[in-house]
């Protein structure tokens, strides 16, 4: 039987240590907890909040993620991309995502809140009507990917190409239409 975890707060559990429970988590909050390197497999997060949390290198296989947000956490290396896809829902505000993989998911409506996404995988993910607002996209991978009415206009360091990614009713500003014509090696000034 299923362990089932009703609004109920957790602070400073080192679950690399303290074996997180299976079960679904509803309406839960983990602050400074750390995740790191754990298996934190086949679990439900559901309407969760992770404050101040360190999920670097985590295996989440097969965990859902809906209506989840992390604020300030630490995600290096995450395979989101292996987690879950029905009802996925993420918010991200102030976190640090490098490395991390959301290939072929299916997150329409994605808020990247001043976040650090270096070489993240977006490879043929659905990020449709998504915000990157002020997030680092240095060596973020998009390719296939449906970022169509997605809002860039105050990220920065990102290479998209319009050839190979859907981008229309894209926001973009003048500071950084740059970064969707890299790869046509044109010189603007």
């Amino acid at each position: 039987m299923d362990n089932h975890f009703d609004s109920k707060e957790y602070v400073k559990i080192d679950f690399s240590k303290t074996k997180i429970k299976k079960g679904e988590y509803d309406n839960c909050t983990f602050t400074n907890c750390n995740f790191e390197n754990t298996h934190a497999s086949n679990i439900q997060f559901v309407e969760t909040e992770f404050i101040d949390c360190n999920f670097s290198n985590a295996l989440i296989k097969s965990s859902a993620f809906r209506e989840v947000h992390f604020i300030n956490c630490k995600m290096i290396g995450v395979k989101f991309n292996e987690c879950d896809p029905f009802l996925l829902q993420f918010l991200f505000k102030d976190c640090q995502l490098n490395f991390s993989s959301f290939f072929q998911l299916k997150i329409p409506s994605t808020q990247f809140l001043n976040c650090n996404l270096q070489d993240v995988d977006f490879t043929e993910t659905v990020l449709t009507n998504s915000v990157f607002a002020n997030c680092d996209l240095r060596g973020a991978l998009f390719e296939s990917s449906n970022i169509e009415k997605s809002d860039f206009r105050t990220a920065f360091n990102f290479n998209i190409n319009p050839n190979h990614n859907k981008l229309k009713g894209g926001k973009y500003c003048k500071e950084n239409i740059a970064g969707l014509l890299n790869d046509f090696k044109i010189n603007i000034e």
